[in-house]
């Protein structure tokens, strides 16, 4: 340690006591950093408490090479951190301190007793275990740059550090206390912020149709973002035709999960990891999703079906001879998109009406109004660029002896516990960095 960090207050501040915060400080102080941790919130961990429906989805049941192909191009950033603290890291170091965990059919890694409070506590346990000083109730205000360290001006006073480490998450669930304050201090020191939206989030809609089958779920469904095409081009002033160009829907992202009918529009882990696409987007209003609500049946299979279905049923009713694997509510509802009355007879379905439902069913679009926004996202979007972040490290290119972990940095991945084991991995290698 250098002489000059002696006459400091702190050598490391951590700011922000979430998932990156409390693995960064235990990590500073357990390498006999004078470690201080700072979180404005009355309760640290707020986030890891309300993930998971309350139970806090740990990580997934991947390696690290899953979880950096999980997150596309930007997962490369992560190797180093991956390296220091994997899946199979985290989940051996909550067992160690006595929570046991398990793995559900999608993947998921949870706490065998479904209690998030379980995974704050076994983090909190290995903080207190460490001289580090945890603070709450206290919000940070500002970051100077003083000599080779900062000067920190909080709500109640000021204090220096030699190191800091930003782990304040984005503005998802600002209920939690994520404002988006990292993103504030960034901007004032220098750095590029990628323009932060909300991912992970519900995705909402103005067409009455779907906010009718509210409550209803689809176990699996293959969702497509689509784009419209450009608007033609306007004739040119001499009054001649603009040249002919063929223009397509472009498809933006394409998942599959399980969706859910809300009273705003859908939602489901399916429509989560869709949701990026839309609020990333510069007019997200003009998007669709279009719905396979059989991903592994084919429009063809389904006519052929549906034909052999009609000329057996006699008298029956039309709704009869749809796929019993799909909610009746929503049978009536693609009927009535396909033009067809439900309590017709099914031996009336003609060539046409086949071919429409066959394509309600595969191909159904849903217009986009936007998203719930931040207050209902589980993660940020967007947020420190990570060109300007040293991935070894986790320390600012830009800044020396200031480090960035966890939401706050440019990283989302998919619904899963990927953004949480991303959280963990950061906030562990910053702490072992400083």
């Amino acid at each position: 340690m250098a002489d000059s960090d002696a006459a400091l207050d702190w050598d490391v501040v951590v700011v922000g006591a979430g998932a990156a915060g409390l693995v960064a400080a235990e990590r500073a102080a357990h390498r006999g950093r004078r470690t201080l941790l700072l979180e404005k919130s009355r309760k640290p961990g707020v986030k890891i408490l309300m993930s998971g429906g309350t139970r806090c989805n740990l990580t997934h049941a991947t390696d690290s090479q899953g979880i950096v192909a999980a997150y596309g191009p930007p997962g490369r950033f992560l190797h180093s951190a991956l390296a220091a603290l994997s899946p199979q890291d985290l989940v051996a170091l909550v067992e160690r301190e006595g929570v046991a965990t398990k793995i559900e059919s999608t993947g998921k890694i949870f706490p065998a007793s479904d209690k998030a409070t379980d995974i704050l506590a076994a983090f909190l346990t290995r903080l207190r275990r460490t001289s580090c000083q945890l603070v709450l109730g206290e919000a940070l205000v500002s970051i100077v740059q003083q000599g080779e360290g900062f000067c920190l001006t909080t709500s109640l006073r000021s204090l220096t550090a030699g190191r800091v480490i930003v782990t304040t998450g984005g503005q998802s669930y600002p209920g939690c206390g994520t404002t988006g304050d990292g993103f504030r201090w960034a901007v004032e020191l220098g750095h590029r912020l990628v323009p932060p939206r909300p991912a992970l989030v519900p995705v909402t809609t103005n067409d009455a149709w779907v906010r009718d089958l509210q409550g209803v779920t689809i176990p699996d469904v293959a969702l497509r973002v689509i784009e419209p095409p450009p608007e033609p081009a306007a004739p040119p002033a001499n009054g001649n035709p603009p040249p002919a160009r063929a223009s397509k829907p472009k498809c933006l992202d394409v998942r599959r999960g399980s969706f859910l009918f809300a009273h705003f529009g859908m939602s489901g882990p399916v429509v989560l990891d869709c949701s990026r696409a839309v609020s990333g987007h510069p007019r997200p209003h003009s998007l669709s999703l279009e719905c396979d609500f059989l991903p592994d049946v084919s429009e063809a299979a389904i006519d052929n079906t549906l034909h052999a279905a009609a000329g057996n049923a006699g008298k029956k009713q039309l709704i009869a001879i749809l796929p019993e694997t799909l909610p009746r509510r929503l049978c009536e509802a693609l009927m009535n998109q396909a033009e067809l009355t439900p309590e017709s007879k099914a031996a009336e379905l003609s060539r046409a009406g086949r071919a429409r439902l066959a394509q309600a069913i595969k191909r159904t679009r849903i217009a986009i109004s936007g998203t719930r926004g931040f207050a209902k996202a589980e993660v940020t979007a967007g947020g420190v660029e990570l060109a300007e972040v040293d991935s070894r490290t986790l320390e600012s290119k830009l800044v020396p002896n200031l480090y960035w972990a966890g939401e706050v940095l440019d990283l989302d991945g998919p619904i899963g516990g990927y953004n949480f084991q991303a959280a963990f991995s950061t906030g562990w290698l910053a702490g072992e960095s400083v």
